[in-house]
């Protein structure tokens, strides 16, 4: 994958962004393989982990054909540290054109945060390549906005339970940030949820 667009595509084909938050780059790496072997193929590893870039240059090199990214990203430095660590896409809480110029300079894509309809045609504007809807409101939330911006990629995050994933997607999200909670939900559960 080379373009941002082919990038965005791989992040939310499957529906689900699985968020591996731990504290250093060895746990990182053991809570992420369970589920890229179960066939999970976009991955965020956040930069609250100190070692996240370790880990991510790991996993790029290990499975190369999932799509790994980097998490609460929340400055243009880190927007640069996570790409030359390897990240193909940055994911943030808030939203700031600096971390959109940087991931973009770099061929990253970025879904920036956004809680209200009004931060989501902002991050559009800025150029995001998603919005993440943070935190995650209700899948009637994602419809209605949806009904005024049909052109909106929703990616609520933040509360998502893997079992409440098919009603966010009929709702016309594009894909779920889920995080703690794949931790708890047995392997044979998340196979089930992937879509091809």
């Amino acid at each position: 994958m080379s373009y941002r667009y082919e990038i965005t595509q791989a992040v939310v084909r499957q529906g689900i962004i699985a968020i591996v938050r731990t504290q250093d780059a060895d746990s990182a790496v053991k809570a992420a393989i369970p589920l890229l072997d179960a066939g999970l193929a976009s991955l965020e590893l956040p930069l609250t982990n100190p070692q996240a870039p370790q880990a991510i240059q790991h996993l790029r090199e290990s499975y190369p054909d999932a799509v790994i990214g980097a998490g609460s990203v929340l400055d243009e430095a880190s927007a640069v540290a996570a790409v030359r660590a390897g990240a193909q896409f940055l994911v943030a809480p808030n939203l700031d054109a600096s971390v959109i110029r940087a991931g973009h300079r770099y061929g990253a894509a970025v879904l920036p945060g956004a809680g209200t309809v009004s931060e989501v045609v902002q991050a559009l504007e800025m150029g995001a390549d998603a919005v993440k809807v943070f935190p995650a409101p209700t899948p009637q939330w994602v419809k209605d906005v949806l009904a005024v911006l049909p052109y909106a990629p929703l990616v609520p995050t933040g509360g998502v339970a893997p079992a409440d994933v098919p009603n966010w997607l009929a709702a016309g999200a594009v894909a779920c940030g889920v995080g703690s909670a794949l931790a708890r939900t047995p392997i044979d559960e998340i196979k089930a949820l992937i879509r091809a």
